[in-house]
């Protein structure tokens, strides 16, 4: 986790410790440039005024009295951001356990998918991809050529045919055949588009048909290069298509990192799995006290 937020704990510690990382003091003047290095490391006016009242409030209680204490303060308040739900999978035990992963196209939803398989793979499980994003046929190239490269089955639809039929072959492809899991890449056309969210609204209901209770799992996929433009973009999925969970994507690639927290913050979603590079190993899963002291590492 450490490597693959290198850059973005970069560019959080230069915005958060340029004005006070040098400062061997508590003072409000401190604590105010405490507060503007937080909101410049991309956490959001709200989480940020949540963060300075607990940090306040434990300064005039004297609980704390040092810039280093305050510091562990943010960060206890940061991994308490994180640390609500469940940030395993769902549908642990139901065969096939079915997870949908969302998102509009570029975030890294199809990689996601197949990281996501590799891993399963790699656990002992037998997962099935399924290419459902029919309405690109790159979509399903590029996931076929994924599932040859994890070494994982796929089942792929047509260009331009039924995406909820794809997954409901892939689901009874998987009972037949003893698949443990399917995973399902959707099509990710813009978010603003109401037919994408109709679609995605009919897989729901067709997975639901397959297996009773299915999809376990909507993992939404949200490209953390975004930052907090990112937010806007989950609104309309999380009020449409039943997200479950969170995965931020390419945070190897941004400074923006600090998002993630304020992603977390707005959407009260699990951040379940981060991208943390190119590989195919490089999906990993959500330790928040881990996140929390590679981003804001303490001091040697």
């Amino acid at each position: 986790m450490k490597a693959g937020l290198e850059r973005t704990r970069f560019g959080f510690l230069k915005r958060l410790f340029g004005a006070v990382g040098s400062a061997d003091r508590v003072t409000p003047e401190w604590l105010g440039e405490l507060e503007e290095a937080l909101l410049r490391a991309d956490l959001s006016v709200g989480l940020v005024d949540s963060v300075m009242l607990q940090v306040r409030d434990i300064v005039r209680g004297r609980q704390v009295d040092s810039v280093t204490g305050v510091l562990d303060a943010v960060r206890d308040a940061l991994v308490a951001v994180l640390e609500p739900g469940d940030r395993g999978l769902r549908g642990e035990g139901a065969r096939p356990r079915v997870v949908l992963v969302v998102g509009v196209n570029g975030s890294g939803k199809t990689t996601t998918a197949a990281k996501l398989a590799k891993r399963m793979r790699d656990a002992g499980e037998t997962p099935l991809l399924a290419a459902a994003d029919t309405f690109r046929a790159a979509a399903i190239e590029q996931l076929e050529r994924w599932a040859e490269r994890v070494g994982v089955p796929i089942v792929s639809g047509r260009p331009d045919g039924d995406p909820a039929a794809v997954v409901f072959d892939a689901i009874a492809a998987a009972t037949a055949r003893g698949n443990s899991a399917v995973i399902a890449d959707t099509a990710g056309r813009l978010h603003t588009k109401g037919q994408l969210m109709d679609e995605l609204g009919k897989i729901v209901r067709v997975a639901g048909q397959a297996r009773a209770g299915a999809p376990d799992e909507v993992l939404l996929v949200l490209d953390g290069t975004q930052g907090q433009n990112a937010i806007a973009q989950a609104r309309q999925f999380t009020k449409d298509a039943q997200v479950t969970g969170l995965v931020i994507t390419k945070l190897d690639g941004t400074a923006k990192g600090g998002a993630v927290f304020a992603i977390a913050d707005e959407l009260k979603l699990p951040v379940k799995l981060l991208g943390v590079g190119e590989g195919v190993d490089d999906l990993i899963p959500m330790d928040p006290r881990a996140f929390v002291d590679a981003m804001l590492p303490r001091a040697s």
